[in-house]
C-alpha cells in the first residue's frame, strides 16, 4: 500500500495525469477549431456572394475571326424503290476561326474599396483592358477550301469572355477604317463562356493588303482573377495594378526582368509565342479549348484574418503542453504540489484565448485582438498562479515566459518563407532549456 501511495506520489504518476489531461484538453480546443473553421466558411460563403454581384473572376479568349465557307461533299444513300446505291452531293455551311497575327493587352487593374456585408469584406477592382493587333490574310487552303467556296460577306468577329453581367460599358472594335459594336449572342459552344459578337465585317482590306489593324478596349468589375488565352501567333500583355500581393498563375509566368512587386502594387509582363502552346493559328468547325493555356493573375490575400486564426490554433497543443510543463517543472523543483484541478482551470484558459482571438479578430485586426487575448489570458494565470505557487517570483517567471511563448508563435504566424525554419529553431532552444532546467530531478523518487 505504501509503495502505491509513492507511485502516486512520484513525478512520474504526476506527468502521466499531466499528459493525460493534456491529451483531454485536445478535445475542447477540437470545438474551438470547428468554430474557426465554421466562421471561415461562412465568410467565404459570403465573401462569394458579394463577388458575384459586383463581378467574378475574369477570363478572356478574343478576338476571334470567324468566317463562313461552304463544303460539298458526298453521300451515298439508298434507294429503296430502284433497290440501288444513290449519290447525292450535300453542300453545308461551316465556320472558320482565325486568331490574330499580332495581340498586344495592356490592363491597368485597380482595387476598389472593400464591399463589406455584416462582418466580412470583400476585395474586388476595377479592369480596364486595352487590345491592339492585327490579322493577316486566312488561311484556307490548309484544309484544301477553294476561294469560290468562302463567304467572305459573312465574316464577323468575337470574343468570348466570362463575367458578361460586370463590362461596365460598351465594345466597340476598330477594324481597318470601320467601327464594329460587339452585342451578345447565344453560346453554342457548351461551356461556362459567353459570346460577343460584331456584325458582318468588311475584310476587303485583308483582301487586299494581306493584313489589317484592329483596336478595341473593355472595362470590367471583377474579383477573384483575371486570365488572357494566348491566340495570338505573338502575344503581349502587360498589367499593372494597386494591389500588393499577386499570384502569377496559369501556364506562362511573366518576364522576371520586367516584373516588379511593391507594397504600392505590382506590374508584370508576359510574351507568348505561337511555338509556347499546343494549337495553331486557324480552327474549322470548332474553336479550340485554349483554357489550360491561359495565364495571369490571382489577387489573393496572403494570409487573411481566419487562416491566421486557424494557424494559431494548431499550436494549440504546444502551448498547452509548454504551459503544463512550466508549471510541472517549477512543482518539481520548488516542491509546491498543483492539483490536477488546479492544471485544468489553467488548461481552460489557455483554450478561452482562441475563442477570444477569433471573436475579436472579427471586430478589429488580428494583431490587436492576439494582443488584448494573449495579454487577458496572461495576466489571468499569473494572478491565479500566485494563490497556487504561494509567492510572485514564480508567476512572474511563467508571466514571462507565456509572453515568449505567445510573442514566438505571433511571429511564426506572420511569416510566410521563413515560417519552419524558425519555428524549428525556437522548438529546438525550448527543448535544450527544458532539458537544462530538469537535468536534476530525480524522476524514481520525487526529488
Amino acid at each position: 500500500m505504501e509503495k502505491q501511495t509513492n507511485f502516486f506520489q512520484s513525478n512520474t504518476a504526476k506527468i502521466i495525469m499531466v499528459g493525460f489531461l493534456t491529451l483531454i484538453l485536445l478535445i475542447p480546443l477540437q470545438f474551438v477549431k470547428s468554430l474557426i473553421e465554421e466562421r471561415s466558411i461562412r465568410q467565404k460563403e459570403v465573401v462569394s456572394e458579394t463577388s458575384e454581384k459586383w463581378g467574378e473572376d475574369i477570363y478572356f479568349y478574343g478576338p476571334i475571326l470567324k468566317i463562313p465557307y461552304k463544303q460539298t461533299s458526298e453521300v451515298v444513300e439508298y434507294d429503296a424503290k430502284s433497290n440501288v446505291q444513290v449519290k447525292k452531293y450535300v453542300t453545308e455551311t461551316k465556320l472558320a476561326y482565325f486568331f490574330p497575327e499580332e495581340l498586344k493587352n495592356t490592363t491597368d487593374v485597380t482595387m476598389v474599396k472593400p464591399l463589406q456585408r455584416s462582418l466580412y469584406k470583400s476585395n474586388v477592382f476595377n479592369a480596364q483592358m486595352d487590345f491592339s493587333g492585327s490579322y493577316v490574310f486566312p488561311n484556307f487552303k490548309i484544309n484544301s477550301i477553294a476561294d469560290e467556296n468562302i463567304l467572305w460577306d459573312k465574316a464577323t468577329i468575337q470574343i468570348r469572355t466570362t463575367n458578361l453581367k460586370s463590362i461596365k460599358s460598351q465594345v466597340n472594335l476598330k477594324l481597318g477604317d470601320s467601327v464594329y459594336r460587339f452585342e451578345p449572342t447565344q453560346n453554342k459552344q457548351n461551356d461556362s463562356m459567353s459570346t460577343l459578337e460584331t456584325g458582318l465585317v468588311n475584310l476587303q482590306s485583308l483582301q487586299q493588303n494581306r493584313k489589317q489593324n484592329f483596336t478595341f478596349n473593355i472595362n470590367y468589375d471583377g474579383s477573384k482573377m483575371i486570365h488572357f488565352a494566348p491566340i495570338g501567333k505573338t502575344t503581349s500583355a502587360k498589367m499593372t495594378s494597386n494591389w500588393p500581393s499577386p499570384s502569377f498563375s496559369g501556364n506562362f509566368l511573366p518576364n522576371d526582368k520586367n516584373k516588379k512587386i511593391t507594397s504600392k502594387g505590382f506590374e508584370a509582363e508576359w510574351e507568348v509565342l505561337h511555338l509556347n502552346r499546343p494549337f495553331p493559328q486557324q480552327s474549322f468547325e470548332t474553336l479550340p479549348n485554349v483554357k489550360p493555356h491561359a495565364f495571369g493573375v490571382d489577387f489573393i490575400t496572403t494570409v487573411d484574418e481566419y487562416q491566421q486564426n486557424e494557424r494559431a490554433s494548431k499550436y494549440g497543443f504546444l502551448v498547452i503542453g509548454l504551459t503544463f510543463l512550466i508549471f510541472f517543472l517549477i512543482q518539481s523543483i520548488s516542491k509546491i504540489n498543483i492539483h490536477i484541478f488546479q492544471y485544468s482551470m489553467i488548461g481552460l484558459a489557455l483554450i478561452m484565448f482562441y475563442t477570444l482571438l477569433i471573436s475579436i479578430t472579427e471586430h478589429s485586426s488580428f494583431t490587436l485582438a492576439y494582443v488584448v487575448a494573449g495579454a487577458s489570458v496572461i495576466v489571468l494565470i499569473s494572478l491565479y498562479s500566485i494563490s497556487i505557487l504561494k509567492n510572485k517570483k514564480f508567476p512572474a517567471f511563467i508571466g514571462i515566459s507565456l509572453t515568449f511563448l505567445y510573442t514566438f508563435i505571433f511571429v511564426i504566424i506572420q511569416m510566410e518563407d521563413y515560417a519552419l525554419l524558425v519555428g524549428s529553431i525556437g522548438l529546438f532552444l525550448i527543448l535544450a532549456a527544458v532539458m537544462y532546467f530538469s537535468r536534476k530531478i530525480d524522476w524514481s523518487s520525487g526529488n
